[in-house]
C-alpha cells in the first residue's frame, strides 16, 4: 500500500505545470480515493477529523471534508451527467484550466463545484499540526528572498486572507521563477487564471472553514492556520515546481 509519503511524492508528476497533478488526487489517503474524472470521487481526509485541535476543531473538519466538500463533488457530477461524453474523459485539471471551452451551460457549476472540490482536495494535503514550525530549506531561502523574511511573508499572506471580501482564499504561489501571494474568489483556483502558476499553500476563508470554533473572528482563524501548515508537503511542491519551470 502507498504510504502517504510516497502519496506526497506522486502529486507533483504533471506534464509541463505541478498545479494539481492528477495523481494528487488518487492519493490513498483513505479507501475512498477521488477518481481522476467523472465520476469524480470524495477523497479520504487522510487524519483523524481531530488531528489539528485546538487551532481546527474536529467538528468544522468532518463538517467542511464530509458536508461541504461531498456537497460539490455532488454537484459537479450532476452537471456533468446531462454533458457530452466527451467533457466527462477530462481530469478535473483539464475541466479548470479550460473553462472557455465547457459548454456554457455548465460552465459556473463546473467552475464553483469543480473549483471546490480540487481546492479542498489540495487543502487537505496542506495541514498537519506544527505548533508554530516554519519552512526550511530551499522553500525558507525563498520566502526570505521574495518577502524578506518569514514574519514578513506571515503578515503579507495574512493581510490578503483577510482582506478577501465574502469567500474564498489565499494562495502562496510560484510561477515564471517566483514566489507570489494572491487570492481568488469564491472557488476559484489560481490555475483557472494560469496554468503554470502553481498554487504551494492555501487558507480556506470562506466562513464554513471557521465559524464553528471562530464565528466571525476571521483574523483568529488566520493566525491559527500557522499552526496547521504541513510545511514538509509545500517545501515538496515547491521543489517539484522549481524543476519543472
Amino acid at each position: 500500500m502507498m504510504t502517504r509519503r510516497d502519496a506526497i511524492r506522486t502529486v507533483t508528476l504533471a506534464a509541463g505545470t505541478l498545479a494539481l497533478a492528477p495523481s494528487l488526487l488518487r492519493a490513498e489517503q483513505s479507501s475512498m480515493p477521488a477518481s481522476l474524472t467523472y465520476p469524480f470521487k470524495l477523497p479520504g481526509l487522510g487524519y483523524p477529523y481531530d488531528a489539528l485541535e485546538p487551532y481546527i476543531d474536529a467538528q468544522t473538519m468532518q463538517i467542511h471534508h464530509d458536508k461541504h466538500q461531498g456537497a460539490y463533488v455532488e454537484n459537479l457530477n450532476k452537471a456533468l451527467a446531462s454533458a457530452d461524453p466527451q467533457y466527462q474523459k477530462w481530469t478535473l485539471q483539464e475541466l479548470l484550466t479550460k473553462l472557455d471551452e465547457v459548454p456554457e451551460n455548465i460552465r459556473t457549476m463546473v467552475r464553483n463545484h469543480g473549483g471546490g472540490h480540487y481546492n479542498h482536495s489540495l487543502f487537505w494535503l496542506m495541514l498537519k499540526k506544527n505548533e508554530n514550525g516554519k519552512p526550511t530549506g530551499d522553500l525558507a531561502n525563498a520566502i526570505d528572498k521574495a518577502f524578506g523574511s518569514y514574519p514578513a511573508f506571515q503578515q503579507k499572506f495574512s493581510e490578503a486572507a483577510a482582506r478577501v471580501f465574502g469567500s474564498g482564499w489565499a494562495w502562496l504561489v510560484y510561477g515564471d521563477g517566483n514566489l507570489e501571494i494572491s487570492s481568488t474568489p469564491n472557488q476559484d483556483n489560481p490555475i483557472s487564471k494560469n496554468e503554470k502558476e502553481i498554487p504551494l499553500l492555501g487558507i480556506d476563508v470562506w466562513e464554513h472553514a471557521y465559524y464553528l470554533k471562530y464565528q466571525y473572528r476571521r483574523p483568529e482563524y488566520i493566525k491559527a492556520f500557522w499552526n496547521a501548515i504541513n510545511w514538509d508537503f509545500v517545501a515538496e511542491r515547491y521543489a517539484e515546481a522549481t524543476k519543472t519551470a
